[in-house]
């Protein structure tokens, strides 16, 4: 009977102990515990939110976010029920969102981008020879819109331009390779800076303003033949010397491309004198989604990661681009177009893909 009595002591003693490391473990689960938010958001922004530094700032504030991947224009036919923030890469689709459901007040923009045209070194010459382009220097200038949508329009050739002659890819139409505008931000992107210069430096807004631009903006976009959905695949196609030699993609990339420390020789990016940043913008649809995009627009640990991925923070022009062998640190001499509504864009885009 002793001996029995024991072993039941002993069974207890040890089931204690056990219990007592499994309330410690939960109660150090509880010290370390992160909320989860759940979030749907532009691809562009996929590595920033699977960035370590960027999951550990926000486990530090409490947080873990659940990111899904949308276009920012699909986000508009989306059932965003059980989700605490969308967040597109324009304004526009996110003005649209807000709308939809019922969220009040200024749609905070943490950071952005604007596009650029990135050119092989020689149609980046070839261009500035012929008064379409300037260079600050051997990796870095202007586009002048103007002059560029003066050439499209008349269907201007690589050949008609001087100095072409010297580069066997610089052949065919003069044209920018873009993404779908149906279905890429950028693309639509470019459509609203286009016809903004096409409009007499007014943001179309009319059924006149359409009609306006329509045959030069379908030109724009029939030229190129197919296109794709995404600007990685556009850039990534650049980088590897396949496709168009001059193409519109966001700064972010380029400045990305730099940050992981490559450098190409071969690369110019051209800023156009007129462009339209694409506005990283927040729908928060829940209080938690509120606290996490005042988090991205003020954290330090998460502003410093938003310039690795190559965002611009807002109000962070001086922090941005300290080699400027590339890019500009700040945006002068650059015109920011207005973007039109969702469903201006929406129209505009269905024309010009005719």
């Amino acid at each position: 009977m002793r001996r029995i009595v024991g072993i039941v002591l002993a069974v207890l003693l040890i089931g204690g102990v056990v219990a007592a490391v499994v309330a410690g473990r939960e109660a150090d689960d509880k010290g370390t515990a992160t909320k989860t938010v759940h979030a749907v958001i532009g691809s562009e922004k996929a590595e920033f939110f699977a960035d370590p530094d960027v999951v550990k700032a926000l486990a530090a504030k409490g947080y873990t976010v659940k990111a899904e991947t949308s276009g920012s224009w699909a986000m508009e036919g989306l059932d965003l029920k059980g989700y605490d923030f969308a967040f597109p890469s324009s304004q526009a689709p996110a003005v649209e969102l807000a709308a939809r459901y019922k969220v009040h007040g200024t749609l905070p923009r943490p950071f952005y981008s604007p596009l650029v045209a990135v050119a092989h070194r020689g149609a980046a010459q070839v261009l500035a020879a012929n008064g379409l382009a300037t260079l600050d220097t051997e990796h870095r200038g202007t586009l002048k819109m103007a002059a560029y949508l003066d050439a499209a329009e008349k269907d201007r050739t690589w050949q008609q331009l001087k100095g072409a002659e010297k580069y066997g890819e610089l052949s065919g139409t003069l044209f920018i390779s873009s993404t779908d505008p149906e279905s890429s931000n950028s693309g639509a992107l470019y459509l609203a800076a286009a016809s903004y210069v096409a409009n007499g430096g007014r943001v179309v807004a009319s059924e006149a303003d359409l009609d306006r631009t329509e045959p030069l903006l379908k030109k724009l976009v029939t030229v190129q033949g197919a296109q794709q959905s995404s600007s990685d695949a556009v850039f990534r196609d650049f980088v590897s010397g396949a496709g168009n030699p001059l193409v519109l993609v966001y700064e972010s990339q380029v400045a990305s491309l730099l940050a992981d420390g490559q450098k190409p020789d071969d690369l110019v990016v051209l800023y156009p004198d007129t462009t339209v940043n694409s506005d990283h913008t927040v729908v928060p649809l829940t209080e938690d989604g509120k606290v996490l995009a005042e988090l991205l627009s003020t954290d330090p640990e998460l502003r410093k990661a938003a310039m690795r991925h190559g965002f611009r923070p807002q109000g962070a022009a001086t922090e941005f681009a300290s080699d400027t062998t590339y890019l500009k640190q700040e945006l002068t001499g650059v015109r920011q177009a207005p973007v039109p509504t969702s469903a201006v864009l929406h129209e505009m885009a269905r024309r010009a893909r005719g």
